[in-house]
């Protein structure tokens, strides 16, 4: 007779818990910083929840912030854990359980210093030829936001005087108004060296060469890179429908390409461009959703969710 009031009590702690977690779930709590990319795949991962009835809210933060809040419970999910070069900032946090790390989101990234084409042709081609033109480049080196783990990489190089940068400042701002400056000197036909990444539409939209020789900085093959998927310490367990969509969203640098395109160069909003994009390309959406339900547990048709996204570019 005890045993089968404990088994009770148990069964009815089970079924608490079961529902506070799928209570929990509900709202899911992105975390981004201030780069397209994340700004493209958030919105993915945010319109396709919504279709799901779930509700989602987004906020912004730094890099460093973005982990104290998956740390601390107040986001649930970043999409944008760029690895080796975020290894700093992010594994410490995953070492002590804190934070989690998903599957990869997107492989053949690469994130490290470049420069105007015409200035790689002048000589400048591997690290250790910046300081070699300091006047040229005016001793400034380009980042993007403060609190960046490539502007910390930058820092650091400076700090220590690595490749002869010592008398270098580091102008940290937004990446667009980076993309602006990196514009006008083109245009101008001046010199300046600044953070880039793939994907990321100055590949096509600028004439720029990625520089060797920062290999310790931010890895091999040019700053070659894998981005990851981030959760909150327990949100895979607890969340298990979301952690499956999650676990599905893998992108392309051809995809991510497009969409950020559509923000940066055409000012379409990412929640739109996202639907936009997944609304021409409803194979990928049902690969996205394979096993995934929704919020209520019942069936998906992707077709449905891929027709459910048709937005013009302009409503």
């Amino acid at each position: 007779m005890r045993s089968l009031f404990f088994l009770a009590i148990f069964a009815s702690v089970v079924a608490g818990h079961k529902a506070y977690a799928a209570e929990a779930c509900n709202q899911i709590q992105f975390g981004i910083v201030d780069w397209t990319d994340v700004k493209a795949t958030t919105a993915v991962a945010s319109e396709l929840l919504k279709a799901l009835d779930y509700d989602v809210d987004i906020s912004d933060h730094s890099v460093v912030d973005t982990y104290d809040a998956l740390a601390n419970g107040d986001i649930d999910v970043f999409l944008g854990n760029w690895m080796p070069s975020m290894a700093p900032i992010a594994d410490p946090l995953i070492e002590d359980q804190k934070v989690a790390r998903l599957g990869p989101n997107l492989e053949g990234a690469k994130y490290t210093l470049a420069v105007p084409q015409s200035v790689y042709d002048a000589g400048v081609k591997n690290f250790s030829d910046i300081a070699k033109f300091a006047d040229k480049f005016e001793d400034r080196i380009y980042g993007i936001e403060k609190g960046n783990d490539g502007n910390k990489l930058i820092l650091d190089m400076i700090d220590t005087n690595a490749f002869g940068l010592g008398q270098f400042d580091l102008v940290e701002t937004s990446e667009r108004i980076m993309l602006a400056q990196v514009n006008g000197k083109i245009r101008d036909n001046k010199w300046i060296v600044f953070l880039a990444w793939a994907p990321h539409p100055m590949n096509e939209r600028f004439d720029i060469a990625y520089l060797d020789g920062g290999d310790d900085y931010f890895g091999p093959n040019q700053g070659g890179a894998t981005v990851y998927t981030n959760t909150r310490a327990g949100f895979s367990e607890e969340c298990t429908n979301v952690a499956t969509l999650l676990d599905n969203l893998q992108f392309s640098l051809s995809m991510e390409g497009q969409v950020m395109d559509m923000i940066l160069n055409e000012f379409v909003p990412q929640d739109r461009a996202a639907r936009y994009w997944m609304h021409r390309h409803p194979d990928a959406v049902a690969t996205w959703l394979d096993g995934v339900t929704y919020r209520d547990g019942s069936p998906v048709d992707p077709k449905v969710i891929a027709q459910s996204m048709k937005l013009t570019m302009d409503n």
